[in-house]
């Protein structure tokens, strides 16, 4: 017996490597509050250095959380997003 519900036998299609518009908005997603966090965290510390240590500090702590942590998630995020069914009414 077949179902009247056609996209319940049918998985939805791979989601795919992200455009480059997407990947641009998932890196400032991850990027702005991480930086914003480090600078509310160690800005009174940070003060005291020169503008190129300051900023060599904030991307050796920056960098590895974004791509270790919080990126895979923001892609993962955006799969469910871009797989998940529609909703029956």
């Amino acid at each position: 017996m077949t179902s009247s519900r056609p996209h319940a036998t049918n998985p939805p299609a791979p989601a795919g490597p992200p455009t480059k518009h997407q990947l641009a908005v998932m890196i400032w997603l991850a990027v702005f509050p991480t930086l914003t966090v480090l600078n509310l965290a160690l800005g009174d510390w940070l003060s005291a250095l020169t503008p190129v240590l300051r900023t060599l500090v904030l991307v050796t702590i920056a960098v590895p959380i974004v791509i270790y942590g919080l990126m895979p998630q923001l892609h993962r995020l955006r799969v469910r997003l871009l797989t998940r069914q529609p909703a029956d009414f």
